[in-house]
C-alpha cells in the first residue's frame, strides 16, 4: 500500500467518524471539531487523488466537502460572540 492510499482511507475513516458521530447524536455536525474533521478528511481523500489515479467525480465530490467545511468553520468563527 502507498502512502497514498494510506492517507486516502485515513481520511475516508475520519469522515466516517465524524458522519457516525453526527447520526448517532454524539457530534454536533456544525460545531469546529465535525467541520474540521471533515475538512481534514476530503483533504486526505483530495491528495491521494491529485497524487495517484485521478478520478473526476470523486475529486469534484471530495473538494465540494471541503469548501462545505471551510465555509461552516468560516461561519462557525465569524458567528456573533454572546
Amino acid at each position: 500500500m502507498s502512502l497514498q492510499d494510506a492517507a486516502g482511507l485515513v481520511g475516508v475513516l475520519v469522515i466516517l467518524l465524524a458522519y457516525a458521530g453526527a447520526a448517532l447524536g454524539r457530534v454536533d455536525p456544525q460545531r469546529p471539531l465535525s467541520l474540521t474533521c471533515n475538512l481534514v478528511g476530503a483533504s486526505l481523500i483530495l491528495w491521494s487523488l491529485f497524487t495517484q489515479a485521478f478520478n473526476l467525480p470523486a475529486a469534484v465530490m471530495e473538494g465540494a466537502w471541503a469548501l462545505v467545511s471551510l465555509f461552516g468553520l468560516a461561519r462557525w468563527a465569524l458567528r456573533p460572540k454572546s
